[in-house]
């Protein structure tokens, strides 16, 4: 079913306030969520909520955080999070790191002690929205077989960056080091649809398209998205003094327990490279000569990076937001949590 942008909004903030969050904190997750799933990435929206609001109830995420900002350099600093909801932090850290990057023209922020912090393309776009280039990448819980392994070590390991044009005008791209996310498998499994065998392996190590069979995901590109994610949880996990590897902290192994997840902000000012105005000129034109480019046989046109998300996220704002029936019907009624995640294995039914 469709509903509204403010309605969404207003319904995930109420499950969030009521699973123990502060009004504020609710809305800031809210605020993520809903802009995931305008963009069409329902992965990463409201079919996420109660899972968020067991671990809420539950107190494996910190519903009354003291967050920190730790400069250690002109260029670098730490935020702790104290384990809250990762959205909120991950927000803070990054309006922290444009503040920096204004300053003195970059900004690396180790964001530390979180939990998921759900679409990374909404904190690059706040770089973006700043004339400022954005790139984000984060930590999670191992659910990928290395190149050549049969067992999971890594994460999904998220990348995301965003470069400003002139106006409104944006380049965004936000990518799962895997052939695809966790999420769209869930996804899959809400609207009980097949996958493509490309995208994970079962018990055996064999490819499948039932996504109640998926036992690990497989990188991208294989040796190369391998390597991708190698470096995502150096950069936010080992350089920030916290675990990796198979070391981080599942999703849903106990959900009265904090995650301590990692995630890097990394914000470039454009104005102390080159012109600003140059900067954003060319990524305008980057964007017009990509749409331009002859598209190849079975394609209708070339987009650039992020197009199709922001046509799908401008057209929700008069047609609404389509999440499943289920998700809606658990949104509006007085339940917090069915107690269905903790403790479940991640790829488990």
């Amino acid at each position: 079913m469709r509903v509204s942008k403010q309605e969404l909004k207003e319904l995930i903030t109420r499950k969030l306030h009521k699973a123990g969050l502060t009004e504020e904190h609710a809305e800031g997750v809210a605020d993520v969520l809903v802009h995931a799933d305008a963009r069409g990435v329902h992965s990463h929206g409201a079919m996420r909520v109660e899972y968020y609001a067991e671990r809420i109830a539950k107190g494996g995420t910190n519903a009354y955080p003291t967050f920190t900002f730790e400069k250690t350099g002109p260029c670098t600093a730490i935020f702790d999070g104290d384990n809250g909801a990762g959205h909120v932090a991950a927000k803070v850290a990054m309006d922290e790191a444009i503040a920096m990057a204004k300053e003195n023209g970059l900004a690396v922020v180790g964001v530390r002690r979180i939990g998921h912090s759900g679409a990374l393309s909404y904190f690059v776009q706040q770089a973006a929205k700043e004339k400022m280039i954005g790139i984000s990448l984060c930590q999670s819980d191992p659910m990928v077989v290395p190149f050549g392994g049969s067992e999971p070590y890594y994460g999904t390991n998220p990348i995301a960056f965003a470069a400003p044009g002139h106006g409104d005008d944006m380049i965004t791209f936000d990518m799962a080091t895997t052939v695809q996310a966790w999420g769209k498998i869930l996804h899959a499994r809400s609207k009980n649809e097949t996958i493509p065998d490309t995208w994970a392996v079962d018990k055996e190590g064999h490819p499948t398209t039932d996504p109640f069979q998926v036992n690990a995901l497989v990188p991208i590109a294989g040796p190369k998205g391998y390597g991708l994610m190698m470096m995502v949880d150096v950069l936010s996990g080992i350089l920030l003094g916290l675990p990796f590897g198979n070391k981080v902290s599942s999703m849903y192994h106990d959900l009265t327990e904090y995650r301590n997840l990692g995630q890097l902000h990394i914000v470039i000012n454009p104005a102390y490279f080159t012109s600003l105005s140059g900067f954003l000129q060319n990524i305008t034109n980057t964007m017009q000569d990509l749409n331009q480019i002859k598209p190849a046989p079975g394609f209708k046109e070339v987009s650039y990076p992020g197009q199709r998300s922001k046509i799908r996220e401008e057209e929700s704002e008069s047609n609404g937001i389509e999440i499943v029936d289920d998700v809606y019907d658990y949104l509006v009624s007085d339940v917090v949590h069915k107690n269905q995640y903790d403790k479940k294995d991640p790829f488990a039914k």
